[in-house]
């Protein structure tokens, strides 16, 4: 932090300057294809073991972003790139430092992880990861990246079509998955889910 920032102005200036990516502002509700990141804290961790170097509190923040622009690494990282979750995730989050990250990083990726998978059960923000016009089997495909489950096509056809204010028809209909026509939705605006959209459980 500079010491004429808050911590959100902070954590916006790092996503910047270590992704290329910009958060965008904090009153609208998800991000949709060209609008940035969706920014907000997510834990701060304070363990005085957590750095064998010196006592170090960290404030996280977790982006959702659709559309990701290639990385820049800049300001204090020496590289920068996109990686699958599940590669770190496999590393022991009690700090195993025999893994990829450092110190305590891999249980603040498995919280943000976590928090992005609760996110998108009592929210509309997997709508921002489809076209502005989506098939229902586009939508659930987002589900199921971000839960790691298959889902039942009809079970989920029958909740995200039957959630007040989720989804609304177009009129069209499209063949770009194959098979028979499908058809289209977009987000419907609302920002609370009632009933939630929630995970299966496994």
């Amino acid at each position: 932090m500079r010491a004429d920032e808050d911590l959100a102005t902070a954590a916006a200036r790092e996503l910047a300057e270590e992704t290329g990516l910009r958060a965008h502002d904090p009153g609208e509700p998800a991000p949709e294809s060209g609008n940035g990141a969706h920014l907000e804290q997510l834990g701060t961790y304070g363990d005085p073991k957590r750095d064998p170097r010196m006592r170090v509190v960290s404030v996280a923040h977790l982006a959702l972003a659709p559309d990701l622009p290639a990385p820049k690494a800049g300001g204090d990282a020496n590289s920068a790139r996109w990686a699958p979750v599940e590669t770190f995730l496999e590393q022991d989050p009690e700090g195993d430092q025999t893994g990829p990250l450092a110190f305590d990083h891999a249980q603040i990726l498995a919280d943000g992880v976590e928090r992005a998978r609760s996110k998108i059960e009592y929210s509309s923000l997997a709508t921002a990861f489809c076209p502005p016009e989506f098939t229902v089997g586009e939508l659930r495909r987002v589900y199921e990246a971000v839960w790691g489950v298959a889902l039942d096509p009809r079970n989920f056809h029958r909740k995200v079509t039957g959630t007040p204010g989720f989804l609304v028809p177009t009129g069209g209909t499209t063949t770009r998955q194959g098979g028979r026509p499908a058809q289209l939705f977009r987000a419907g605006g609302a920002t609370l889910l009632n009933p939630p959209m929630l995970r299966p459980e496994v």
